[in-house]
């Protein structure tokens, strides 16, 4: 069974996010960039699967500039086969990102497709549903567990009553939540490595997919500042602040 797995460069969760001064946008020249968290645990997965003789090959695919080879090299560090870059200098949104993958899916053929539920840049949570949608596959998201057993693949996800478990036939897209696994760490021996693993790369035209945008920032603000913290000497102290102050009890 092939597996590809979709992974996105974001900001790196430790930068300090900095809204350009145009209000455009969140500025990203000069910032550290890496992999999307959510789609290092869909690779980490897709990683054990085959490990465990459940998977025989495992692709990395990523759509955007050409930096973004950087964080598929990340991948392939981890245990990935090979990688596939959609590269364009365009803001793609969730639809259009959906559309190239299902492209790639096309050429590929994998029988599971795995991704991060969501992308800590725009917070989305679209790309996998309408990735599925479009392939008409089986879809399986926020997946705190994936089981593999012959044709289906039982998906376990965290609802509000507890757990539930889906029983989805194969080819599926199923979405990682943060508690399928924790990744592993990737050590400079593995990095040498990966630089000898090929990357693919072909454009939207070679594809025939239009990414034309159909959404318009019309601008981007920072939040506002949080006030100050108080320190109360007791419950009362809380009450009085909550009933006259805040006025929400």
């Amino acid at each position: 069974m092939k597996i590809m797995v979709c992974v996105k460069r974001v900001v790196d969760f430790n930068a300090r996010i900095r809204v350009k001064q145009d209000k455009s946008g969140v500025e990203t020249e000069n910032v550290k960039m890496s992999m999307n968290p959510f789609d290092e645990i869909a690779v980490e997965e897709a990683v054990r699967l085959k490990e465990a003789g459940k998977a025989s090959e495992v692709v990395v695919v990523s759509c955007g500039v050409e930096k973004a080879q950087d964080t598929l090299r990340t991948a392939l560090a981890i245990g990935a086969d090979r990688a596939v870059l959609v590269q364009t200098d365009a803001v793609l949104e969730p639809l259009a990102v959906a559309k190239l993958l299902k492209a790639v899916a096309e050429k590929e053929s994998p029988r599971m497709v795995l991704l991060g539920k969501q992308a800590t840049d725009d917070d989305a949570v679209q790309t996998g549903q309408m990735l599925a949608a479009l392939l008409g596959w089986s879809q399986g998201i926020f997946a705190a567990g994936i089981q593999v057993q012959d044709n289906a693949v039982h998906v376990i996800r965290e609802i509000d009553d507890g757990t539930e478990t889906l029983s989805l036939t194969l080819p599926a897209v199923i979405t990682a939540d943060l508690r399928l696994n924790a990744p592993r760490y990737v050590t400079l021996p593995n990095l040498a490595k990966a630089r000898k693993k090929p990357i693919a790369v072909m454009t939207p035209e070679e594809l025939g997919v239009s990414i034309e945008s159909r959404l318009k920032v019309v601008r981007v603000d920072e939040p506002p500042a949080r006030s100050g913290v108080q320190i109360l000497p007791d419950v009362a102290a809380l009450v009085d602040k909550l009933k006259n102050e805040a006025k929400v009890i």
